[in-house]
Parts: structure tokens; C-alpha cells; sequence
């Protein structure tokens, strides 16, 4: 079932969105403040032994350090994002279900924990190291985008029928036309 919108006025069924979103960005600004204040640069405290450790260290790129020191790039990307979504879901172009707004959700918590770090920080603080395997470090906010980002793409991809449904609409349209 899609949310329901109402013209000009804002539903209230995107209030939790937001909130959860905002709920996100504050766990993850929570998680690496105490890390700051707690965990030397470099340094490390083990979680889980053989598992998972706690560090400090400052990632200036994305995801595998990926455009590194391109801080205004990701704010610039993100403000985009952010305003491309507020407008698809204003002009109603965004055919999302309520799990795939969730995820969306999900995803732009963490983009805005992250981005929080860059503005403020000039990097992303990240924290969690895993032990039994070589992975790069990452934050709280990394998980949710991570997560928000794989949900969405395999809700779209096997469970949104009127995705489906609307792709073979255009196919009887284009097969018609010829």
C-alpha cells in the first residue's frame, strides 16, 4: 500500500520517517563522540574478542576511502539527494512502499550522521573494526545507510508490483506503437 499524500498539506505519515531518520543521525553522533573523548586516535578496545573492535579512526573519503578528501563533493551530493527526495515525494513522482520509505529513511539517517561529521569535523569518524576479516572500519551511520540502501534495492527488485506492473504497461504501450 502506497502512503496516501494530501495536496499542500504534509502528511502526517512522514513524521515518523523523519524522526527515525533524526533518531539515527543522534545514535550515530552519540557512538562517536564517546569514541573521541575515549579512544586515542589509532587506539583500539575489543568488543568481542576475535570479532569485532572499537578504534578511532578519520575516514576523509567514502566507502573504502573512496574520493578522498572530496569533503564538499559528499555534502553537495547529499543536499541534492535530500532535496531530490523532498521533491519527488511533494510532486508525488515517488511510487515508494511504506517498507521501501523506511529504508529510504534509513539510509538518509545515516547520510546525515556522516555528513554531520563532515561539516563540523572535516572527516567521518569511524569506530567499529572487524577482526575476522579484513574490512574497512565503519560507523553506526554506515550500518543504516548500508542496510537502507540493500532493503530498497531488493524490495524494488522482487516485491514492488506496481513497479513491475508499471514496466509492463510500457512495454504493451511500446509494442502498440511499432
Amino acid at each position: 500500500k502506497l502512503i496516501l499524500r494530501q495536496k499542500g498539506r504534509l502528511c502526517m505519515s512522514y513524521i515518523p520517517l523523519g524522526l527515525f531518520a533524526l533518531l539515527i543521525a543522534v545514535a550515530d553522533q552519540i557512538s562517536k563522540y564517546f569514541v573521541v573523548k575515549h579512544i586515542p586516535y589509532g587506539g583500539f578496545v575489543p568488543l568481542w574478542d576475535g570479532v569485532l573492535h572499537l578504534t578511532y579512526v578519520q575516514n576523509n573519503g567514502a566507502a573504502f576511502s573512496v574520493f578522498e578528501g572530496q569533503r564538499w563533493l559528499f555534502i553537495v551530493v547529499f543536499v541534492v539527494f535530500v532535496a531530490l527526495l523532498i521533491w519527488g515525494m511533494h510532486k508525488k513522482v515517488l511510487p515508494f512502499s511504506r517498507f521501501e520509505l523506511w529504508c529510504l529513511a534509513a539510509a538518509l539517517g545515516g547520510g546525515l550522521g556522516n555528513i554531520i561529521d563532515r561539516v563540523f569535523r572535516g572527516y567521518v569518524v569511524d569506530l567499529f573494526a572487524t577482526d575476522f576479516i579484513q574490512f574497512p572500519v565503519f560507523n553506526v551511520a554506515d550500518c543504516f545507510i548500508t542496510c537502507g540502501a540493500i532493503g530498497l534495492l531488493v524490495h524494488l527488485a522482487f516485491w514492488n508490483r506496481s513497479f513491475w506492473r508499471d514496466d509492463k504497461k510500457m512495454e504493451k504501450r511500446h509494442d502498440s506503437d511499432v
